[in-house]
C-alpha cells in the first residue's frame, strides 16, 4: 500500500502495539515483588507527606478547591490536609499539584525523566470515590493494599516509556506520561475492560503533549509545580469517559502524518525495551534529604560537605567548578537573575550556593527572603558547570542508573577543596537502608508541620503500621487525613 493509500484508507486497524501492551498490563492481575511492594508503601507514605509541607504554602493552596466557589460533592473524592470533598477529577488534580509542588517527591531517570507519584493523584482521588461507593452500597471496598499495585502499574508505565523514549528531546514535558499512565490505571480501577483501556490511552495520547517552556529561561515558573496534576486528573476524564462507551483511536500513536509519532515525535516510533513488570517501582529514587531537582542532588550533598570550609572563607573564594551529567547541564544550568521559587529550584548553581554558604537546603531558601542575600548570586556568577562523560555514561547504564555530580571549590591563594564526586544520592536503591529511617522521619516532620498533636500522631502510627495500613478502606484512611 502506497504512503497516499495509507493516509486516505478508512479501514479501522488493530490497536497500536504500544497501546494494546499498556492495557494488557494495566488489565491483568498483580503479583508484585516484596520489593516493589515495599517501595510502593514508601512512595505512598513519602507523597502524602510531601503534600502536607506544600499546604504550608499560599502559592500551591490559592490552586487548591472545585474549579468554582461551592462545587463540591458530599460522598466524592477528599483531599487529603484539607476539608474538600470533589467530583474525582478536579480532586485528582487538587491532590497531584499538593505532591508535586516542592518538588519533593521521588523521580525516575532515563532517556526521560519524571516523578511516577505524579500519577497518585488520580488513582488516590478515584480510589477515594469508588472506596465510598461501594461502602454505600455494602460492597467490598478497594484498600489501600489494591492503591499500591496501581501505583506500581503507573510508575511501571510511565517508567518503561521513559527509558529509551525522550520527549524532552522534541519539546514536549514528561507529563504527558502522566497522564497516560493514570489513564490506564484508572481504568483499570475502575473495572474497563481491556478496549475501554484502549480506548482511554488513546485518548491520552491524542492529547498531544505540553510544551517544556514553563520549565526552561527564561520563562520557568509555577506551572511547572501544578502541571502533573493536570495530567493527572485528565488522565482520570479519560478514563471516566471510556467506562461511558467513549470510542477510542486505534492508531493514534502509528496514524500517517495525524497521528503522534508524525505529528509529535518527529516521526519516530516509541521503543519498549523490556516487558511491564515491577521494575520501575523496585528502583524507584527517592528525595530524602533536600527539595531539588534530582539531577542536582549528589551536588547538594557535596556542596553540604564543604560548607564549613567553604563558608569561612567566601570573600576569598575566586571560582566553583561544578561537573555533573548531560541531563543536569541540559535543563539546571541557569545563569542570569532567577524569577522566582520555580526558577530557583532548578538552577544547579543556586542549589549548590545555598548550601556552601548556609550549610542547608529548604523549601524556604528558594523564597524570596532569601534569594535576596547578594551573596548567592556572588557566588554563582563565580560558577562553571560542565558535563563529565563518566557521570553521563554512569546515568545511561542501566545496570548503574547514578546521578553523579563533584564539587570543587577553588580560592584567591591558590589553594583549594578536594574535589568532592558522589555517584549517587541517599535515596538510590544503592542507599536504600540508608534512606528508609529518613522517609520515616521526612512523612513525620510534614504531618506533624500540618495537624494538631493528636491528629498528626494518629496518623504517624497510621501509617508507620504497614499491615494494618494496607489492610484500610481507602475511604476510611481517607477520613483520617482530613482536616479535624
Amino acid at each position: 500500500m502506497s504512503r497516499e493509500e495509507d493516509v486516505r484508507s478508512a479501514r479501522r486497524p488493530a490497536f497500536d502495539e504500544v497501546i494494546g501492551a499498556i492495557a494488557d498490563y494495566a488489565a491483568a492481575p498483580l503479583k508484585p515483588s516484596a520489593q516493589a511492594l515495599e517501595n510502593a508503601y514508601y512512595c505512598f507514605m513519602d507523597s502524602l507527606g510531601c503534600a502536607f509541607r506544600a499546604l504550608r504554602h499560599p502559592a500551591c493552596t490559592k490552586l487548591l478547591g472545585p474549579v468554582v466557589p461551592g462545587a463540591l460533592l458530599r460522598g466524592g473524592a477528599r483531599v487529603p490536609g484539607t476539608g474538600f470533598e470533589l467530583d474525582p477529577v478536579t480532586a485528582a488534580f487538587n491532590i497531584g499539584t499538593t505532591i508535586r509542588w516542592l518538588d519533593f517527591n521521588d523521580a525516575w531517570l532515563a532517556a526521560e525523566w519524571g516523578h511516577p507519584s505524579d500519577n497518585l493523584g488520580g488513582i488516590l482521588a478515584s480510589g477515594d470515590y469508588l472506596s465510598r461507593a461501594a461502602e454505600f452500597r455494602a460492597q467490598r471496598p478497594i484498600t489501600v493494599r489494591d492503591l499500591l499495585h496501581s501505583m506500581i502499574k503507573a510508575h511501571e508505565i510511565q517508567g518503561v516509556l521513559a527509558l529509551e523514549n525522550g520527549f524532552n528531546r522534541v519539546g514536549l514535558d514528561h507529563v504527558l506520561l502522566v497522564r497516560v499512565a493514570t489513564a490506564a490505571t484508572v481504568a483499570a480501577l475502575i473495572g474497563a475492560t481491556r478496549e475501554q483501556i484502549c480506548n482511554a490511552v488513546s485518548n491520552a495520547w491524542i492529547d498531544g503533549g505540553a510544551l517544556r517552556t514553563y520549565r526552561h529561561a527564561p520563562n520557568v515558573g509555577s506551572r511547572k509545580s501544578w502541571a502533573a496534576g493536570d495530567a493527572t486528573s485528565r488522565g482520570v476524564w479519560q478514563a471516566l469517559l471510556a467506562l461511558r462507551g467513549e470510542m477510542g483511536y486505534p492508531s493514534a500513536l502509528s496514524a500517517r502524518t495525524w497521528g503522534f509519532y508524525d505529528a509529535l515525535y518527529r516521526g519516530q516510533s516509541f521503543s519498549l525495551p523490556q516487558p511491564f513488570g515491577c521494575y520501575v517501582m523496585e528502583n524507584i529514587l527517592f528525595k530524602v534529604s533536600y527539595p531539588a531537582e534530582f539531577h542536582a542532588q549528589t551536588a547538594v550533598e557535596a556542596a553540604m560537605a564543604l560548607h564549613a570550609e567553604v563558608a569561612p572563607r567566601l570573600t576569598q573564594l575566586v571560582r566553583v567548578v561544578i561537573e555533573t551529567q548531560q541531563a543536569g547541564k541540559r535543563i539546571i544550568d541557569k545563569t542570569g537573575p532567577l524569577a522566582n521559587p520555580a526558577d530557583r529550584d532548578h538552577c544547579l548553581q543556586y542549589m549548590v550556593a545555598i548550601p556552601l554558604i548556609f550549610g542547608r537546603l529548604t523549601e524556604a531558601d528558594y523564597e524570596q527572603e532569601v534569594a535576596s542575600d547578594p551573596r548567592i548570586d556572588a557566588l554563582r556568577d563565580q560558577m562553571e558547570v560542565k558535563e563529565n562523560p563518566d557521570f553521563t555514561r554512569d546515568y545511561y547504564d542501566p545496570a548503574k542508573r547514578y546521578i553523579g555530580n563533584a564539587v570543587q571549590v577553588f580560592f584567591r591563594d591558590g589553594s583549594h577543596s578536594e574535589r568532592l564526586a558522589i555517584d549517587y544520592p541517599i535515596g538510590h536503591p544503592r542507599r536504600r537502608a540508608e534512606a528508609v529511617p529518613l522517609l520515616r522521619e521526612k512523612f513525620a516532620l510534614g504531618t506533624r508541620a500540618h495537624f494538631g498533636r493528636e491528629q498528626a500522631e494518629q496518623i504517624i502510627g497510621l501509617f508507620f503500621e504497614r499491615e494494618r495500613l494496607e489492610r484500610l478502606a481507602i475511604a476510611e484512611l481517607m477520613a483520617a487525613l482530613m482536616m479535624a
